[in-house]
């Protein structure tokens, strides 16, 4: 490169917007950091999910700056333009309704087109719903995994929640009200009766933790029924913490074959869901399987 073409390239990066993504309140507004708020009024423009929503925050914070909308369906149009306002020298702030932008949330098509125009992409970091929900949980740290919203329609969603069968991981999810009472269900079905943590408007004025038994847990929820935003935290199978009696099986092929015609699931599944409620290894059950098949024939 030549000594021209050096300070041409300089030039063109001095001139560069930054992407900021800050971090908001998931529900109580002082929930924001110091660095966060300084970077807002800082910006020349924040992108937000809704622009009616995070002027509040602004309003509230004083923030002078101007806002424009960036949500799921107009990202596709929205981030080449915020992109190309950026590559001219504008700092953008890109935040979401509530916690870390991207995470479940819309920001990805930008994040990933900024760096692939070589803007830096800055993370300002703030409240999390999952991170606050993990804290108090009660449930082991190491290792956990975070998946989102699972799929709406129940096919796909037991589908991916049979992906979790063997995951020794503290398991977490975003839920809808109307839908948490279908999720937890099939969670019984496919994972077993496992520990669960359930946070409901976290850091909100009703905010409240619900910990029980997956069963024990839809017990509650019959009685009071969930409301607001959830986070769904499903702990590991306690089975390796402390030994329990096995359930008597009379005949396991009987009991195979009652789980695959009432759950529509394959004998494979059915193997796994015995052995996880009578406390049976799955190699013990098959071996009793194939026994009781070889005397019927």
């Amino acid at each position: 490169m030549g000594a021209v073409d050096f300070i041409e390239s300089a030039a063109t990066a001095a001139v560069r917007g930054q992407l900021f993504l800050v971090a908001t309140p998931i529900g109580n507004l002082e929930d924001i950091t110091l660095r966060g708020i300084r970077t807002l009024k800082e910006v020349d423009l924040i992108a937000c999910e809704d622009t009616r929503r995070t002027q509040k925050l602004l309003d509230h914070y004083s923030v002078q700056t101007s806002a424009v909308s960036y949500h799921e369906h107009n990202e596709m149009t929205r981030a080449p333009e915020l992109v190309l306002q950026m590559e001219q020298g504008t700092r953008i702030a890109l935040v979401s309704d509530a916690g870390m932008p991207v995470i479940s949330d819309p920001g990805f098509r930008l994040v990933r087109l900024a760096i692939r125009h070589g803007i830096p992409v800055i993370p300002v970091p703030g409240a999390s719903a999952l991170v606050a929900a993990l804290a108090v949980a009660g449930l082991p740290l190491e290792p956990f995994r975070f998946l989102g919203f699972l799929p709406s329609k129940q096919r796909q969603r037991i589908a991916k929640l049979r992906e979790l069968d063997s995951s020794s991981d503290t398991l977490i999810f975003y839920e809808a009200p109307h839908r948490i009472d279908e999720m937890l269900h099939d969670a019984l079905k496919t994972l077993g009766d496992r520990p669960v943590v359930i946070g409901r408007e976290v850091t909100k004025v009703h905010e409240e933790f619900l910990r029980g038994t997956v069963s024990e847990i839809l017990t509650k929820l019959k009685k009071k029924p969930a409301k607001g935003e959830l986070t769904v935290l499903i702990g590991p199978s306690d089975e390796s913490e402390k030994p329990r009696a096995r359930a008597p099986v009379r005949s396991t092929q009987r009991e195979i074959e009652r789980l695959m015609a009432s759950q529509g699931i394959s004998e494979r599944e059915a193997l796994k869901s015995l052995a996880r409620s009578t406390h049976t290894s799955k190699s013990e059950l098959y071996r009793q399987l194939q026994a009781e098949k070889g005397k019927r024939k």
